[in-house]
């Protein structure tokens, strides 16, 4: 039985990381952009030093947070390809493909929910469908 339908969708959803990798890499540039951040203060007057250290500190964890998510989900949905692939261990990337979606969305509070549905999907096709039988 062919899983290209599961492969694909784990494809899209390693893309869907990659870019919100990207985003991370992103929030990290702006973190340490001091043009930007002067830009900001100047468009809000209200914004104190305090407010802007949260800003900052919030872009740089943020940013790390995204970034290492991104990048272990990509590689654990690359795991499980290689897993499905041939049928060889459906269960065990249907395991992997489902864990990776759900701690994935979970821990980047939401934004990894929308690769995390395409890897979800994949996942659980994995368990799903079953190699024809044999009639003897």
């Amino acid at each position: 039985m062919k899983r290209t339908v599961e492969i694909v969708l784990a494809i899209i959803g390693i893309l869907g990381y990659g870019l919100l990798g990207a985003f991370g890499v992103v929030m990290l540039v702006l973190q340490n952009n001091e043009a930007i951040l002067q830009d900001i203060v100047e468009q809000t007057p209200e914004m104190g030093l305090g407010d802007l250290d949260t800003l900052i500190e919030g872009l740089s964890t943020g940013g790390w947070l995204i970034l290492i998510v991104s990048v272990l989900a990509i590689i654990l949905s690359i795991v499980a390809i290689f897993l499905i692939k041939g049928n060889k261990h459906p269960k065990s990337a249907g395991i992997i493909f489902v864990v990776t979606s759900v701690l994935g969305a979970v821990i980047t509070v939401g934004f990894g929910i929308f690769p995390g549905i395409f890897i979800l999907i994949a996942g659980i096709m994995c368990f799903v469908r079953k190699p024809p039988q044999l009639i003897q």
